[in-house]
């Protein structure tokens, strides 16, 4: 079993410190063996993708925004570098960063993981955030699309997508991902929202106003953090045994990001496959 997580942990913002710390015993405890992480600080000398890494035993990888300024004049620090990550429990033997369009920095890290079974695919983004970008985002999600066909043949698992996608599940941008409800941008490629094999299809809220750092905007709950996986192979690697809500109450007191994280378990595929 592959355990999959994906998590945007708000930058420098707010009580960054003590944040920080809950991000670390949020990721101790659940122990995934491959996280994506979104909006990634970077100061210089300290990469917060790096220090868990260290503390936590992974291998990672990080794709730095080519256009911060934005996210740094909301902190008045022009110092800190701002982008996603990838933290893995097997080596990482394939990465890339790919600039994704529009003016706002997004990008998305590609991560081949060698694990026990075969190579697994990894792509991990955030979308453009903008209200009432929606066309922007299916033409971000078209690049992906085609980024994730190319790269991902040959491999023992299908490909997983992770991140903070600033859509909800009935958008143009995830349904263009699914392939189910409108064609697919690449004929055959198909990424279905881990959640939908969850026991309430209907919750999986990662956007929640009971948190005080979502509730401070005065916008509703909604879902916009997703695993997408491809079709399981014929080994069955891929499918998903199971998927919840991680990181939707504070640690100690303090509340690790304005998003929750999600979780979600692949089958491993049979040991002919990886030999």
């Amino acid at each position: 079993m592959v355990r999959v997580l994906t998590w945007n942990v708000w930058w420098r913002f707010g009580d960054w410190r003590g944040r920080r710390e809950a991000i670390r015993q949020v990721l101790g405890q659940a122990r995934p063996d491959v996280c994506g992480l979104q909006e990634i600080w970077d100061d210089g000398s300290v990469n917060l993708a790096g220090r868990l890494a260290e503390e936590l035993g992974y291998h990672w990888a990080y794709a730095p925004s080519p256009a911060p300024q934005a996210w740094q004049r909301r902190i008045g620090d022009s110092k800190i570098g701002i982008g996603n990550a990838v933290l893995s429990r097997w080596p990482i033997a394939e990465r890339e960063a790919v600039h994704l369009s529009g003016d706002d920095g997004r990008t998305a890290l590609l991560a081949r993981i060698r694990t026990p079974y075969g190579d697994l695919p990894f792509f991990t983004t955030q979308l453009t955030s903008t209200v009432g970008a929606s066309a922007q985002r299916c033409g971000q999600v078209a690049e992906l699309c085609r980024l994730i066909a190319e790269r991902s043949a040959g491999c023992a698992y299908p490909a997983v997508l992770t991140g903070d996608l600033n859509a909800e599940p009935q958008s143009d941008e995830i349904r263009l991902l699914g392939g189910h409800l409108t064609a697919p941008v690449v004929p055959g490629l198909v990424l279905v929202d881990a959640w939908r094999y969850a026991e309430d299809a209907e919750a999986g809220l990662t956007w929640q106003r009971k948190n005080p750092h979502v509730a401070a905007g005065l916008e509703p709950d909604a879902r916009i953090d997703y695993v997408h996986v491809g079709l399981p192979s014929a080994t069955g690697a891929g499918a998903v045994k199971g998927v919840r809500v991680l990181a939707d109450a504070p640690v100690n007191g303090v509340w690790p990001s304005d998003h929750a994280a999600v979780l979600a378990e692949l089958a491993d595929p049979g040991r002919e496959a990886a030999s």
